[in-house]
């Protein structure tokens, strides 16, 4: 490798503080599904965009299953997914090996449960999520779109600024230089002639290095806090009586660090109580500590504002389209391919009841990494945050592609 090359990567690693990616017991297998009715073939398509054979699948990660092994398969409703699978479909239609199964899906309208089931397992093979030392389970955490109160202008109980991206934040898509970083952006600002780390939390906010870039004020610090850490969120202005959504814009690059393990670590409480709501419990007992603890995570986001036009359409995505609440996950893009139908067992919010459904993979997360790792989109309000508050579950995952 030649030394600039090698200096370069070796000055990315070291500054990996400034870089991000681009969110239950195994049961038993059920019987056998009974065979449906075959599905009407797949309409001819014109010749410029003639399906295409599905690539081979050559992640060490997954591996090749059948739908009998997936429990609960025949108990779940396939169809209730199909709004989100449709979704997918408008993001994935012209990828190779899609093309016929999403052509498919549309010309079937709104199919019946026996109808979607068929439709999965006609057009698509399962393969089981694996980690590297084999094993099959994995965490599975929740996320949801919260409420928050606030205003265009700064007053009375509304002081907490929601943040665009500033200026001077630059944005380096690594993998343009090194493609086995592929997913990697290093963030940065200038100074001089060099590139240098977008400063960390407690720094911007304690400087004035944001000021200007605010496009809304809420009266909830902590809310505001957990906005960032879903990434988008609604906000009811109290001035103008609207509700508008503020969708994730960039972060300033340094790595999420848990809020809750650092209480764990500090003794303050303990690892069953280190939900949303136990740290918002936490901060409303330690008033005086809230800054120290919110600083602990240097990662910072940034927002942009969007008009709602439905308020029953969830919010975008990784793959650029709406979130389908309990149907729509987060995942490690270099393991699952961001659209893919993915089945996943595990159970309900601090429960063992079961919890086993096809989600579609629509989202990523900074902190979602690994093989079997998920993070389920539980939908919008303050019902759906107290679900995703307390998910901290194991679960096991199928991810099926085209055959």
């Amino acid at each position: 490798m030649p030394f600039v090359r090698r200096s370069l990567l070796a000055f990315i690693v070291s500054g990996l503080s400034a870089c991000s990616s681009i969110p239950p017991e195994k049961p038993a297998a059920p019987a056998v599904a009974e065979p449906s009715p075959a599905l009407p073939p797949v309409p001819e398509a014109p010749e410029t965009i003639r399906p295409e054979k599905a690539p081979p699948v050559t992640n060490p990660a997954l591996r090749p299953s059948t739908f009998s092994a997936l429990p609960g398969w025949k108990a779940d409703d396939q169809s209730e997914a199909w709004s989100a699978f449709l979704s997918s479909c408008a993001a994935l239609s012209k990828k190779a090996g899609w093309q016929a199964p999403c052509a498919q899906a549309q010309s079937l309208g709104r199919p019946s449960e026996q109808e979607a089931r068929q439709f999965f397992e006609t057009y698509f093979r399962p393969y089981q999520v694996v980690n590297p030392d084999g094993s099959s389970d994995g965490l599975v955490t929740g996320y949801y779109e919260p409420l928050l109160h606030g205003a265009r202008k700064r007053g009375g109980r509304y002081q907490t600024p929601l943040h665009r991206a500033p200026d001077d934040m630059l944005t380096i898509d690594i993998s343009s230089v090194f493609p086995e970083l592929k997913g990697q952006q290093l963030r940065g600002r200038l100074v001089g002639n060099k590139v240098v780390a977008y400063p960390p939390r407690a720094e911007l906010l304690q400087s004035k290095a944001l000021a200007g870039t605010e496009i809304l004020w809420v009266d909830d610090s902590v809310g505001a806090f957990f906005l960032q850490v879903q990434g988008s969120g609604r906000v009811q202005l109290a001035d103008s009586g609207e509700t508008v959504r503020v969708a994730y814009a960039n972060q300033n690059g340094w790595p999420y660090k848990s809020i809750g393990r650092y209480l764990i670590d500090k003794g303050e409480m303990r690892l069953d109580q280190a939900s949303m709501q136990g740290i918002k419990a936490w901060v409303a007992a330690h008033p005086a500590r809230e800054q120290e603890l919110l600083n602990v995570n240097p990662r910072y986001v940034f927002f942009k504002e969007e008009k709602i036009s439905d308020p029953t359409v969830g919010p975008k995505g990784a793959l650029g389209v709406p979130l389908t609440p309990q149907r729509s996950i987060a995942v490690d893009p270099q393991i699952i391919p961001l659209g893919a139908p993915v089945y996943l067992a595990t159970t309900q919010p601090n429960s063992a009841s079961a919890s086993r459904h096809l989600m579609l993979a629509q989202d990523t997360g900074s902190a979602i990494k690994g093989a079997v790792r998920a993070d389920y989109f539980f939908g919008f309000g303050d019902q759906a945050g107290n679900q995703a508050g307390k998910m901290k579950q194991r679960g096991a995952m199928w991810v099926l592609l085209p055959k």
